[in-house]
């Protein structure tokens, strides 16, 4: 069961993790969590970026509007004027932002080399494993692995999809097959979510490290792979 901690707790526990993201942190990459609040932000998107963090922390059922209301101290009223939909629909808001969020950290320069482009999108884990202490991984999943609701499978599904087709066009810009980049885009992302998980479950940077290594490496040979086939 999910502790309940108050606003004021939670605002402690926030600090904490940004000082010391602060100390560990390698590169401006590892930024790619939800972003904290601020008081002068509106109030929708307050919810959507405490929903999304909640997601990411507690998962889906967790993720209750009494608990983003406690978490971004909004008021109840707000609930259905800024979300008539329901649940559902501030949930889909809070993974289409971290989709937007997620877009705008990973930018590899165009024709990067296949390692280059996976090292970028490895870190924004790594990163969001350091900022939260391992307290937090990819709110998509926690989703994916707990909706009933088909629109919200629907939703995951495609931004699982865009994100392995903008990872297998950034791979065949950067000199793979079209084969061999659509195949390793797949397994970026699956091998890094799970990744993210073994990391959260032993409270360690060992396992992401162990599996980061092994596909930045992948990488690095299908690049050579391809170059080797590039006519002279």
């Amino acid at each position: 069961m999910v502790a309940r901690k108050t606003r004021k707790e939670l605002s402690a526990s926030t600090k904490k993790s940004a000082s010391k993201e602060t100390r560990v942190r390698r590169k401006p990459a590892s930024h790619s969590a939800p972003a904290p609040l601020q008081e002068d932000q509106p109030t929708r998107d307050r919810m959507v970026i405490g929903a999304a963090t909640l997601l990411a922390q507690r998962g889906l059922q967790a993720t209750s509007f009494s608990e983003v209301l406690e978490f971004t101290g909004a008021p109840r009223g707000s609930i259905y004027h800024h979300f008539p939909g329901g649940k559902d629909q501030l949930v889909k808001a809070a993974l289409d932002f971290v989709t937007a969020q997620m877009g705008s950290y990973f930018s590899p320069k165009e024709g990067a080399p296949p390692e280059e482009v996976t090292d970028l999108f490895l870190r924004l884990w790594r990163g969001i494993l350091l900022r939260f202490e391992f307290k937090a991984g990819c709110a998509v999943v926690a989703v994916t692995v707990a909706a009933d609701s088909p629109e919200l499978l629907d939703h995951t599904a495609s931004i699982f999809r865009a994100w392995r087709s903008r990872l297998a066009g950034l791979f065949a810009v950067g000199g793979v097959a079209k084969d061999d980049a659509i195949r390793f885009a797949a397994t970026l992302v699956a091998a890094s979510e799970g990744a993210v998980v073994l990391s959260r479950g032993e409270r360690s940077l060992e396992p992401f490290d162990l599996v980061a290594g092994q596909l930045v490496e992948q990488a690095r040979s299908l690049s050579r792979h391809g170059q080797r086939r590039r006519p002279t």
